[in-house]
């Protein structure tokens, strides 16, 4: 059965970027809703017996339309994440997401949230003191929260920024490792590294380490300190120990955040996580927030979130 859609919205300069280099774009909507169309002119022409499916392309194109006007750009990324929130009937949410300014690269490329997970992230991190968040690769737990710290940092609400990460050896033996303990152990803590070169640049985080402003170390040094006036963030958590998850939350003093951030699904560790744990045991304290971002939270290339998926099964059949 053939529906046939007036596209009111449509016009030639959209309809470069909706429909992507050699119409890549119209391919993936094709397999997102698993139905043949074309568009001519005006004119969106659907061939399926689902009239339902078919209105929602419909709504997704004039959505994709939308991000275009607005953002002046469309990536696969774009085309997956706004279909779905079709699919939800969640683009109304999500055309909200582009008003909230999170910060600015070093280039001054202004950085927002990208998901409505990322959103509810960003919220926590503004309500709370202490927020935990989990969640697959790629849903920008790390870079969000650098990003926010960045900002606070900036306008003075904290006077220094401390990154920290556990340091587990899988695979690799530290002992083999070439150079001394600080080269030893930097790989591990690349990830922090990149995000505040992101938004700093690479010359103004090493003056703001050599002056204390910033201070990126493994979470064993971080035993016996206290933190105060600071924004603190544990990354890659799900591989720290019990014993370490409550010496961290611990540091916590006065006029400090503290964010956690890990994933659970990735656990290197010969014992039970200190993060699962954490969310276990803290889930009744109303000062905590907890954040579960999800596959649809992916922002790295979509091949990623089908390799997730695809992992995930694998393990559920396991």
């Amino acid at each position: 059965m053939t529906h046939r859609f007036d596209l009111d919205a449509y016009n030639l300069e959209d309809s470069k970027l909706l429909h992507g280099f050699n119409d890549q774009n119209l391919r993936l909507l094709k397999q997102l809703f698993e139905v043949d169309f074309v568009i001519r002119n005006h004119e969106l022409i659907v061939n399926t017996n689902d009239l339902n499916r078919a209105e929602q392309l419909k709504s997704s194109i004039l959505a994709l339309i939308k991000h275009i006007q607005i953002n002046h750009t469309l990536d696969e990324r774009d085309v997956i994440y706004l279909s779905h929130c079709v699919m939800e009937d969640a683009q109304e949410q999500y055309f909200k997401l582009t008003n909230q300014l999170i910060g600015r690269t070093v280039a001054g490329k202004p950085i927002y949230a990208k998901t409505l997970g990322q959103n509810r992230f960003i919220e926590a991190l503004r309500n709370a003191e202490c927020v935990i968040a989990s969640g697959p690769a790629g849903t920008g737990k790390t870079y969000l929260s650098v990003v926010y710290a960045v900002s606070l940092l900036k306008k003075g609400d904290v006077k220094k920024i401390i990154l920290t990460r556990p340091v587990v050896e899988a695979g690799e033996n530290l002992g083999f490792l070439p150079g001394d303990m600080k080269e030893k152990i930097d790989p591990y803590l690349r990830p922090l590294y990149d995000a505040l070169n992101d938004v700093l640049g690479l010359e103004a985080v090493d003056k703001m380490i050599e002056k204390g402003v910033i201070e990126i170390a493994p979470l064993a040094y971080m035993r016996g300190r206290t933190f105060d006036d600071a924004f603190v963030i544990l990354d890659e958590a799900q591989n720290t120990t019990r014993m370490q998850m409550l010496m961290f939350l611990t540091r916590m003093g006065f006029h400090s955040r503290l964010v956690v951030t890990g994933d659970v699904t990735q656990v290197d560790l010969k014992q039970s996580s200190g993060l699962a744990h954490a969310k276990s045991v803290l889930k009744d304290i109303q000062e905590i927030e907890f954040v579960e971002l999800g596959k649809m939270d992916i922002v790295r290339h979509p091949l990623v979130q089908k390799i997730i998926e695809s992992y995930a099964k694998e393990n559920n059949h396991g």
